[in-house]
């Protein structure tokens, strides 16, 4: 075994460790990324698409899928699967036109995040999820799945998407 380094001096038996360096982009990744979950939604008119990060808030993962029944309902199960993932963190699909533009469906987006930051106290992000559906459509088509599958995990993989999209996004900060 090589020797330590010379200007290394090894603490004596008792005293605390020495506290370890990270260079300060870690640091400044450690406060944008609190340690729990991320919760993705790809909200549509019947459906909600759901993904979850992993618990450094590194990769998404898609979940079940949410049949909409009534806002009441809709909010109720959400909760559940904030509490059963431990989720610190949502981010909403922003439908945006191709332009950029907002329109009724981004109005209809912001309230729908704004009951939901109510509703759950933790903090709601919208990104802009144009595309995303497109490009899970075409993802999914690689696969041998059915066209009846596919059609139910298109809204997962939007919601892993948009989940994946805004993740990287913040690291890049």
């Amino acid at each position: 075994m090589n020797p330590p380094p010379a200007d290394y001096s090894a603490p004596e038996a008792g005293s605390p460790k020495p506290e370890a360096e990270f260079p300060p982009e870690a640091e400044s990744r450690k406060r944008e990324a609190p340690l729990g979950r991320v919760l993705g939604l790809d909200v549509g008119a019947r459906r909600i698409g759901m993904a979850v990060s992993d618990p450094l808030g590194i990769t998404a993962q898609g979940i079940e899928t949410l049949q909409r029944k009534n806002k009441r309902t809709d909010l109720a199960e959400l909760q559940r699967v904030i509490q059963h993932y431990g989720v610190v963190e949502i981010v909403v699909g922003l439908p945006l036109r191709m332009s950029g533009a907002e329109g009724i469906q981004s109005d209809k987006m912001q309230a729908f995040a704004q009951e939901l930051r109510k509703r759950s106290g933790l903090p709601v992000h919208l990104w802009d999820e144009r595309l995303t559906s497109a490009e899970a459509n075409r993802l999914l088509r690689e696969t041998d799945l059915s066209i009846e599958k596919r059609g139910k995990a298109v809204d997962r993989m939007a919601a892993v998407l948009i989940l994946q999209g805004w993740m990287e996004g913040r690291s890049r900060k």
